[in-house]
């Protein structure tokens, strides 16, 4: 079938959404389908700074979606995102006409979005949403000096909308599955978390070292130490600040040790003068973004995935760093709790400092434990593979697309 997946991000855009649609895109097109990614165009994303015409990525390989970049204006509340300009919408549909669609999947909540619903009641072509960020709870990160009860009352406004308008819902994580109970959707509504390809996560031992020469090489702190790796998006809802808590006395116990954060985002110089407050400038490390061949690397370097964030819709940074076999030590909320499903490949803990350092520590000291974390995190990881989603994802396409047929 003819796929359109409609996202406001996408590459170089770092965030679930992101790593969601394109696992999705290749998966889906390795299983015979085709697929158009229609996103915001983004300065880094092209040789061109400046754009005033919506272009295509170079596809390198068979499995790599058709890409189309609609130009965009920065958006005011997050420098890291973008708005595309609606009035593109032209060639936008001009471009579906030639590719006729069989299903549009829709996901995310802005203009992007909305391309998608407009051609989709325009051509009578079914529509797939997946509510993929839990708007009440992020929207005061981004929008602050209002009033929480109103961010809560127009997120909750803007999901209802985007649900009401399509003809199938999925929901990423049980949480967000309980959600949209509790705003009483009525449209079917499916669980299905995003897979991972284990292929990103294959690295040849020779590469990892190689990696990690340089990265000892550019950052001497690292020199010798364990990693405790950090990966996300730098922002104040990941909750990183809890790691300059929890983890001193894992530093004091363990020398050996340092912390490694990898991502960009607007908070992180904020999270760069905690970390020296904390006295932590000689333990703690921020790399910066890394594109996803070298963030994989940075999984299979270290020696634990700390991760704090208790947001998190799906949490796939955690099966990737299972993949890389590596145990993981985690709060157990949202989305996190459905893929950890408890103590599995690592520990899920609550929200409290001595408990998370305990486990990260258990792990250091004790060989065998670490050993079998790391058999429990591959073994775990392999029932989130992107392949076995996409499978169910196609099901969902195929009830859809004969359900719409139905009602004509």
């Amino acid at each position: 079938m003819n796929i359109v997946m409609c996202t406001d991000a996408y590459w170089p855009r770092v965030n679930g959404v992101t790593v969601s649609v394109e696992s999705f895109s290749r998966a889906l097109i390795r299983a015979g389908h085709k697929v158009v990614v229609i996103c915001s165009f983004y300065p880094d994303s092209q040789a061109i700074q400046r754009m005033s015409n919506p272009v295509m990525d170079k596809r390198d390989t068979d499995t790599d979606p058709v890409v189309l970049r609609v130009p965009s204006y920065p958006l005011p509340i997050s420098k890291e995102d973008r708005v595309a300009k609606f009035h593109k919408w032209f060639w936008v549909s001009k471009q579906l006409d030639v590719f006729k669609p069989d299903i549009i999947h829709v996901n995310s909540e802005f203009v992007i979005g909305e391309f998608g619903f407009y051609y989709g009641k325009i051509n009578s072509i079914p529509i797939v949403y997946t509510f993929h960020t839990l708007w009440e709870d992020y929207a005061v990160n981004y929008i602050p000096h209002v009033p929480e009860f109103l961010l809560r009352f127009f997120a909750r406004r803007i999901i209802k909308n985007m649900a009401s308008r399509s003809d199938t819902v999925i929901a990423p994580s049980r949480q967000i599955q309980d959600v949209l109970v509790k705003y009483k959707i009525k449209k079917p509504v499916y669980l299905l978390p995003t897979g991972i390809d284990p292929a990103m996560f294959a690295n040849s031992p020779e590469s990892v070292r190689e990696f990690r020469a340089g990265m000892d090489a550019k950052y001497p702190v690292l020199a010798g130490k364990r990693i405790l790796l950090f990966a996300g998006r730098i922002g104040k809802e990941k909750n990183i600040s809890f790691l300059f808590r929890a983890l001193p006395d894992v530093f004091r116990e363990f020398p050996d040790t340092v912390l490694l954060i990898v991502g960009n985002g607007p908070d992180l110089s904020i999270f760069e003068d905690e970390a020296a407050a904390a006295g932590l400038s000689d333990r703690c490390v921020f790399s910066g973004y890394l594109d996803r061949k070298d963030l994989s690397l940075a999984y299979a370097m270290s020696s634990i995935f700390v991760f704090p964030s208790v947001t998190e819709t799906q949490g796939l940074v955690t099966i990737e760093a299972m993949l890389s076999g590596i145990p993981v030590v985690a709060i157990g909320a949202m989305g996190t709790l459905t893929v950890m499903g408890g103590d599995n490949g690592g520990f899920m803990v609550s929200h409290d400092e001595h408990e998370f350092s305990s486990r990260v520590r258990d792990l250091l000291r004790d060989p065998d434990l670490y050993a079998a974390k790391a058999a429990d995190a591959r073994e775990h990881s392999k029932s989130w593979t992107i392949d076995t989603m996409a499978g169910k994802l196609q099901a969902i396409y195929t009830e859809t697309i004969s359900a719409h047929r139905v009602r004509g």
